[in-house]
């Protein structure tokens, strides 16, 4: 989904800056398909942000009108799109004649605001591409913090750039990321595919100070968290996940009845996670069939994670509860097939 709109806030001047691991042989990928909902918006302007809707229409991205919202430049006016990808939802912006985010992170966060701005679990910037790649993307977190990857964000990315570019049909390109270098890949069918790459398992570069237990690895390992002792997995897909699937209390987790908004900042926050970190909290009904639900370093309960997927993947083949084919993953409202070749020979 896409909502197109204009928001007047004080942008900061533009400038122009330049701006060993173990891994398990693992590839993960995930689609995506798009529908495409446009607003045109008057944007007022003062500083609390305020936005009023002028105009909606609804339609596919082929039927939009060719002169884009986003070709509207005025002056003092943010332009952005808004997308989600399963839910997880983020502000768009056309970053692509500078090297500097067009926002501070303090604006992103007014920006990220569910009440007092737009609403969003970040706001992800379409910039030039370096060291020979196509774009560079950054995105600054709800929080105002900027993760090194995000799996729904590069898919919506890849959205945003096929329309900044009137691309039609299958389409790749090389994205420069500060978790590496990703390829998003446009389908025939509008669904973007994206290669999650390896997952990271060394302990020390996920990185998590939690002891390795397996082949330098942290896999089902103890932790304390506010006097509970979980079993935790540890993986980085580019960015830092600690998996649990239970306590010595519970062994078996009932997602739904988790109390996410209290556990989740505890998690994030533990000293045994150097970079905080993204957890998720995951049920089993079978080896293709698990439900998570996610507490997102950064942004919060968020209602999908593209990388947290992969991670909960990895972890449950590595403590043997799920397949190493085809696992279907539910995150709150939405469901994820996640595949997976190779994993742990």
């Amino acid at each position: 989904m896409a909502i197109a709109a204009a928001i007047s806030l004080s942008l900061p001047p533009q400038t122009r800056r330049s701006s060993a691991s173990i891994a398990a042989p693992f590839r993960s990928t995930s689609s995506l398909h798009f529908d495409s909902l446009r607003s045109n918006f008057s944007s007022l302007k003062n500083p609390n942000l305020r936005v009023s809707a002028s105009s909606m229409s609804i339609g596919t991205p082929e039927k939009i009108s060719t002169t884009s919202f986003l070709d509207r430049r005025e002056s003092g006016f943010l332009h952005f799109v808004k997308y989600h990808g399963l839910g997880n939802d983020f502000i768009l912006v056309d970053n692509r004649d500078s090297t500097e985010p067009r926002v501070t992170p303090e604006q992103a966060v007014k920006l990220c605001d569910r009440n007092f701005g737009i609403g969003a679990d970040g706001v992800i910037f379409a910039m030039p591409g370096v060291n020979g790649t196509d774009y560079t993307m950054r995105i600054f977190n709800s929080d105002g913090s900027e993760p090194e990857m995000c799996g729904n964000g590069v898919r919506c990315f890849a959205r945003f750039i096929a329309e900044l570019e009137n691309l039609h049909g299958k389409q790749s390109f090389t994205v420069h990321t500060g978790a590496g270098l990703i390829v998003p890949e446009i389908q025939e069918d509008g669904k973007v595919k994206v290669d999650m790459g390896e997952p990271i398992l060394k302990a020390s570069d996920v990185p998590t100070k939690l002891p390795a237990n397996k082949d330098q690895a942290a896999v089902k390992a103890d932790i304390n968290v506010d006097g509970v002792t979980w079993n935790v997995t540890c993986v980085s897909m580019g960015n830092p996940h600690c998996v649990t699937f239970g306590n010595r209390q519970s062994q078996n987790l009932t997602v739904d009845e988790l109390n996410l908004a209290a556990i989740g900042p505890k998690f994030e926050h533990h000293e045994m996670f150097p970079a905080r970190t993204n957890t998720e909290f995951v049920e089993v009904f079978s080896h293709e069939h698990l439900k998570m639900r996610v507490w997102e370093r950064g942004a919060g309960a968020t209602l999908a994670c593209g990388t947290g997927a992969c991670a909960v993947v990895v972890a449950a083949v590595l403590e043997g509860r799920a397949g190493r084919v085809s696992v279907v993953l539910e995150c709150l409202n939405s469901v994820n097939e996640i595949r997976s070749m190779g994993l742990c020979q």
